[in-house]
């Protein structure tokens, strides 16, 4: 089991000060290929600002991204994402949330999970999870977790307190609570079997199959 881990100031990005609020303005933002966003945090009052639109995006591509945000003449800030609103229909963001963090500062985020490799022969891993609510230091927040499930045998159950995290990096949730399962492959007649069970329970008969006599044969021409 293996973790991706990224540790660095974050990647900077240059913001402006907000001082028109509403849709029209947003509107607006988001057609000079900007992105409106607030951040807070830390007892400071929110400030609203416009993040450059290309470089955003491409950031909050990365899980847990760490943003180095420079707001004007209030110098530079430590974020990370709390929310991204996306139109549904675009897929392009319309707002982002950023929460201000320190050095030093543990913080609780969701970590995705990541298989790798193949299942041995006949057998099925089943991912329990998604994603792992884990605390680790601001400026060393892990991107993945992955799960190599090729020498993992039928019947091993992983636990998110089995799983190998990276230095600093603790599960925040019950280190109890199943993450990935293996068991073996069903057959054709398991499979057939349930397929019985589940029309039984819906009052559907099953036509019986029997064997006709063959009919006679013709008597021969005298």
């Amino acid at each position: 089991m293996a973790e991706n881990t990224r540790s660095s100031g974050g990647t900077e990005l240059a913001a402006e000060p907000r001082t028109e609020f509403g849709k029209g303005a947003a509107r607006r933002i988001r057609r000079d290929h900007k992105i409106p966003a607030v951040v807070y945090g830390h007892g400071e009052p929110p400030r609203h600002i416009t993040l450059p639109g290309h470089a955003t995006m491409l950031a909050l591509k990365q899980a847990n991204a760490l943003l180095s945000i420079e707001i004007g003449e209030a110098g530079r800030t430590l974020a990370v994402v709390k929310d991204v609103q996306i139109d549904p229909v675009k897929r392009a963001i319309e707002h982002v949330d950023l929460v201000i963090v320190r050095s030093g500062e543990r913080i609780e985020v969701s970590v995705p999970i990541h298989l790798e490799g193949e299942a041995v022969p006949g057998a099925v891993v089943t991912l329990e999870q998604n994603a792992l609510q884990v605390t680790a230091e601001a400026t060393h927040l892990p991107e993945s977790i992955t799960i190599d499930v090729a020498s993992l045998e039928v019947g091993t159950r992983l636990s998110a307190g089995q799983l190998t995290l990276p230095a600093g990096t603790q599960v925040a949730g019950d280190p109890e609570a199943a993450v990935l399962t293996v068991l073996a492959a069903p057959t054709a007649e398991d499979v057939e079997a349930d397929m019985a069970a589940a029309e039984s329970d819906l009052g559907i008969e099953r036509d019986e199959k029997t064997t006709e006599d063959e009919p006679a044969s013709e008597p021969a021409d005298a």
